[in-house]
């Protein structure tokens, strides 16, 4: 999944960053809400954590823009201990979640994942694929009951192929989704990690579940 965080604190937005990225994130960073919002308005996202306070517009006027023109975007915001009034007014806003100030990552991280479940057909976190079985909440991955082992950039592009089954994925599409604004691309690297996810997923299984689709991408289906 990819995310933006828009934090003025540089150091806590690189912290926030190296986080999500340590958990196959793709993450672009800013530091006030009018580049957040150029952001948001030319990049596919599947969250957002907005600080409230951030120079040029605030994280409720981004909110406020996002909702005005239709985007139902998940967002988190990030508050301080004492703005009780900010948080409510941005829930009234169309915020899905708030977090205090300072905060422990891993509940960071669980929130970011809860937020983004409430938009996802997937609701219950248990993702399906024929015989593959992906729990989005452990990030575990199993086909017919046994874990394959995958890196952090591995699941990530799993998760999102199989949150589209049947949905071919070009490799631009890939690239843009699951790694950040500093790829540079013009690579085969989207090539290398679906050639390691195959020898995973389908080595040693006579029916195999992503399948290419010669001069468009890669699609993974479980009912063929």
């Amino acid at each position: 999944m990819r995310v933006l965080i828009a934090e003025d604190e540089h150091d806590l937005n690189r912290l926030i960053a190296k986080t999500l990225e340590k958990e196959g994130y793709g993450v672009d960073s800013c530091f006030d809400g009018q580049e957040a919002l150029y952001y948001l308005e030319n990049t596919e996202y599947d969250a957002a954590v907005l600080d409230i306070m951030m120079p040029k517009k605030s994280g409720l006027e981004v909110l406020k823009t996002l909702r005005d023109r239709g985007n139902d975007l998940p967002v988190m915001f990030l508050t301080a201990r004492d703005s009780v009034s900010q948080r409510v007014e941005g829930l009234d806003c169309g915020a899905d979640d708030y977090l205090v100030k300072p905060f422990d990552f891993d509940e960071l991280l669980a929130r970011i994942r809860s937020i983004t479940r409430k938009r996802s057909p997937h609701c219950a976190g248990i993702i399906t694929v024929g015989d593959l079985v992906l729990d989005t909440a452990s990030r575990t991955v199993k086909r017919m009951g046994v874990t394959i082992q995958l890196s952090s950039k591995e699941y990530a592009i799993l998760e999102y192929m199989c949150m589209n089954p049947g949905r071919v994925m070009s490799r631009e599409t890939l690239e843009n989704h699951i790694w950040n604004y500093d790829y540079s691309g013009g690579s085969n690297v989207v090539d290398v990690y679906i050639s390691y996810l195959r020898k995973k997923i389908d080595g040693g299984h006579q029916k195999k579940l992503i399948h290419t689709v010669w001069g468009s991408g890669w699609v993974i289906r479980g009912d063929s």
